[in-house]
């Protein structure tokens, strides 16, 4: 049987690039292809999933349309096209050429037009069709064999036949979609509808008058001001009627030959894909391999990129590999060999090294080999065996080559070297280059792993790490399971690779004008966070259990105070339960918002909102932060104990933020409430080493003082010279009070705009967050902008060096690209602005930190201190500290936090001391 799909091309373009706006997905030429990537996936799981016989794209013409021409205002209010959408139409319409997909578009027609014919012929002659897009108005089109393929918000689609559609809006019979949109009128395509009416009544009055046409003719037996304004927009209801109707007579063939689905041209879609940088499309469209992971790879992709099989992709590649590059790779087993590589290692001023381990967990890693490179194309791979003192004999004879203070190390993600050879009591000595923290700071909104970067710099395809142990799974092997031979080449090439990358980002960190920040602060940063994360932090699980047991007490307690509110019980984790609880029996609001699928929108934010409405709410609430806190943290920490050191192991990310700052995963701890009594109970639980002291110190407002910096705005920079209350002294000059005289109600509003300000915050944002008036947060954010006018200037200035440069950058010369910053697209270009004038500022005070954390690492260790630095949380370091060494850390850690960075305002740090992290901070 034949099966039509026909897809309304910039409907899934807007959706895809929209959906990536705050994390555009940007390539190594510096392209966003958000909207293409987004419409691919969209059109491969559409043709995998569906497997349709037929398929058309169409798109809008350029110039107008008809519509146009009878109503200048239609579609008028919308923003101009991002333009990184106008370069990707090419691009797609280059690979729906390869895919053999045509291209529908027809001249002073739009594509629901196009595709409104065409489903309509199409259903006639019995084929069934499928319209896929996101525009409700295509609901007019549905009829036997018709039928709407909407994307879900949630992900996946629903597929609308006539039951569906009339269903959804309450009427008789799809032809009243057009009917209902000419009342109640359609804001993103500018079409006016009836003033004053909306969907609710033009539901009420379509399904008492049937349609339009005979509303209008009996507007007699409408009453009062419904009546008058109906009459008094007949008019404008039937131009809205007339824009809302998709036309089904547009001059096209439906030509099912030239929509046949054929075999796409591979070699034409590769090569769109490699230059695009897909390599996931590359690998799951033309159906090359499986999934699997390799080690250090820290990349956050939606749409993961896959390693592929290099015997398989060699029939489509252009990348070189090591079967067609010249090199010398050899596996060193004997022990006089051994020390004569070390002999040679000596004379050289680099060395490149890898580790090959049993885990991606440092911690728990065991060796498996050494590779090591010092030129090009020349690498050595020397196996460790499982024996733990044979290996350590075995490391201990390249320990003069590791701890040469002469010789520059050179790794990919070095710090998970660094950790793994303090295992076998080794420290890496010396200067240090990691290739992904080189690209890093280079581009640091892209992808760092050693592949790609092989891809991009190289034109270089790697051995991939599947094609020794298999694909991930339960039958996935260890290294240990291979012989050396089958290892050395993979491991010797990691090392050879990192070299040549090294070549290669050297004298780009030059040119991009980061050599400083890369030397400076990220590399020294690597042993201070490699030490903190074998130092781990001690949990007391007594103190979690005795928690858990009183947080699930109380849950129980909400739990059954929610189901007497609400009459019965119901599942509290059930959106859609909630939802029916909250809007149809209670009936808390007259119109709750509600999914594309019609189900009512439970979240965080809407329950927020409704707060005041009824008790049940807050106490859904409580329930959904105790239950988040139990399993995410209460619960939780004591199993991520682990077994061999008794300590809790996080990882610090060096290269997963664009804003510099340190992010933490497996467990993150960077995101433990800070606020409320829950979180406290969990702080409570962070203890020092035994007999060791918990020591705390945190920067006092640094970003506020990173702004006063940067501005140079005199009021600020004297409140903060002078000691005052930051906040308070924002609020006696906003509020033209003295400062005593400042109520605690005018320093939160005061507080909030100081911090909202840094982040880009609209009147109508801090209204809702300080739920106030729009007129008292104008007021608000004028005032404070009189009191520090120099604050606005910075921000006027951030965003002009923004769009003559195309980047700003912290004081540490870190840069915050922003591809966007002249988009004519106000939405797009608000984000760019946004991060103009907030990248300075956070990333400055991200810096500041890191350069605190190297100067207390190196004060440590040149004064034989003991103590140890735990954990960094955004602008706190934590300590466990010995008693006789307590004024001393205090000393050192206030002389390094306070010192960091010379500014215009003091550098404040605060501390505590405590038994735990709770009573410490």
């Amino acid at each position: 049987m034949n099966k039509l799909f026909l897809l309304d091309a910039y409907a899934l373009i807007y959706r895809a690039y929209y959906a990536f706006i705050k994390n555009p997905m940007i390539n190594s030429k510096g392209q966003n292809t958000s909207a293409v990537r987004g419409f691919v996936n969209t059109l491969n799981e559409v043709m995998t999933k569906e497997r349709p016989t037929h398929l058309g794209v169409a798109f809008d013409p350029s110039g107008p349309t008809f519509r146009h021409i009878e109503y200048p205002e239609y579609k008028a209010q919308r923003e101009a096209c991002p333009e990184d959408i106008k370069a990707s139409v090419p691009i797609i319409k280059s690979i729906l050429e390869a895919y053999h997909i045509p291209v529908l578009e027809v001249e002073g027609f739009e594509a629901d037009d196009v595709i409104g014919t065409l489903a309509t012929k199409a259903g006639e002659q019995g084929i069934e069709t499928y319209m896929l897009t996101p525009d409700k108005d295509y609901g007019q089109l549905v009829k036997e064999n018709v039928f709407m393929y909407r994307p879900r918000h949630s992900g996946g689609y629903e597929v609308m036949g006539p039951k569906e559609v009339v269903e959804k809006y309450g009427i008789e019979n799809t032809s009243q979609v057009i009917d209902l949109l000419g009342l109640m009128g359609d804001s993103s395509d500018n079409i006016p509808g009836c003033p004053g009416v909306g969907e609710k009544t033009a539901v009420k009055l379509i399904n008492e008058f049937g349609s339009i046409t005979t509303l209008l003719d009996n507007t007699d037996k409408l009453k009062g001001a419904q009546k008058k304004k109906v009459e008094e927009n007949k008019e404008l209801i039937i131009m809205s009627r007339y824009l809302a109707t998709i036309k089904t007579d547009v001059p096209v063939e439906l030509d099912l030959k030239a929509l046949e689905v054929a075999e796409p041209d591979n070699d034409k879609l590769l090569k769109i894909f490699e230059e695009l940088e897909f390599k996931s499309f590359a690998n799951k469209i033309l159906k090359k391999d499986k999934p699997s992971v390799k080690k250090a790879n820290i990349e956050l992709d939606l749409f993961a990129d896959f390693p592929s099989d290099g015997q398989e992709e060699q029939k489509y590649s252009s990348f070189e590999s090591l079967k067609s590059v010249s090199h010398d790779y050899k596996l060193v087993d004997n022990v006089d060999d051994m020390r004569r590589l070390c002999d040679y290692f000596l004379t050289n001023e680099i060395v490149s090294l890898d580790t090959e381990t049993t885990s991606v967990n440092a911690i728990d890693a065991e060796l498996v080999g050494l590779s090591f490179s010092v030129k090009e194309n020349e690498a050595f791979y020397v196996p460790v065996p499982s024996d733990q003192d044979e290996a350590r004999k075995i490391v201990d004879l390249f320990r003069p080559v590791y701890e040469n203070e002469k010789i520059l190390k050179v790794g990919q993600n070095i710090k998970y070297d660094y950790e793994v050879l303090m295992n076998y009591g080794v420290r890496l000595a010396g200067k240090m280059f990691d290739t992904m923290l080189a690209h890093y700071v280079i581009e640091p909104e892209l992808r760092h792993n050693m592949d790609y970067l092989a891809e991009v710099y190289l034109k270089y395809k790697t051995i991939h790490i599947d094609e020794l142990i298999g694909p991930k799974g339960k039958n996935q092997k260890s290294m240990r399971d291979l012989k050396p031979i089958e290892v050395y080449e993979y491991a010797a090439e990691d090392a050879d690779v990192t070299l040549k990358l090294k070549n290669k980002l050297e004298p780009i960190l030059k040119e991009k004008a980061v050599e400083d920040l890369f030397y400076n602060i990220e590399m020294p940063l690597i042993p201070v966070l490699a030490e903190m994360e074998m130092n781990g932090v001690t949990i007391d699980t007594q103190s979690l259990a005795e928690t858990s047991n009183v947080l699930t007490k109380r849950m129980e307690e909400v739990e059954k105070e929610i189901y007497e509110l609400a009459g019965a019980p119901f599942n509290i984790a059930s959106p859609r339960q909630v939802g029916e609880v909250l809007f149809d029996k209670l009936k808390i609001v007259e119109k709750a918002k509600k999914t594309k699928t019609g189900q009512y929108v439970t979240n965080e934010e809407v329950l927020q909102s409704l707060k005041g409405k009824h008790k049940i709410v807050e106490a859904i609430l409580e329930h959904r932060g105790l239950k988040k806190l139990l399993g995410t943290y209460i619960d939780a920490l004591p199993k991520l104990i682990n077994a061999r050191t008794g300590h809790i192991h996080t990882s610090f990310n060096q290269a997963n933020t664009a804003t510099g700052r340190l992010s933490s995963s497996d467990p993150n701890l960077q995101n433990i409430p800070v606020r409320g009594e829950e979180g406290k109970e969990i702080r409570k639980a962070f203890i020092p080493e035994p007999g060791c002291l918990f020591f705390s110190a945190d920067y006092s407002q640094i970003e506020l003082r990173v702004m006063a910096h940067l501005s140079g705005d005199e009021n600020m920079i004297e409140a903060f010279r002078e000691g005052h209350d930051i906040h308070a002294a924002t609020a006696a000059k906003i509020y033209k009070e003295e400062m005593e005289n400042v109520s605690r109600d005018q320093r939160t509003k005061a507080k909030r705009a100081n911090f909202g300000i840094i982040y880009g915050i609209t009147v109508f944002g801090l209204a809702e967050r300080l739920e106030i008036s729009r007129d008292e947060a104008k007021m608000l954010i004028d005032g404070y902008f009189e009191t520090f006018p120099k604050v606005k200037e910075y921000m006027e200035k951030a965003k002009e060096q923004a769009r003559n440069q195309g980047y700003v950058e912290t004081q540490f010369h870190r840069r915050r690209y922003l591809a966007d910053i002249n988009s004519a697209n106000s939405t797009v270009r608000g984000f760019a602005e946004r991060n103009a004038i907030n990248a300075p500022i956070q990333g400055t005070a991200a810096d500041i930190i890191k350069v605190a954390m190297i100067r207390i690492y190196n004060r440590f260790r040149e004064e034989d201190i003991r103590s140890k630095m735990i954990l960094q949380v955004h602008d706190e370091l934590n300590f466990s500290v010995y008693p006789d060494e307590k004024e001393k850390v205090e000393q050192i850690v206030l002389e390094e936090m306070q010192n960091a960075f010379p500014m215009q305002v003091p550098l404040v740090a605060d501390c505590g001391w405590g038994n735990n992290w709770l009573e410490a901070h």
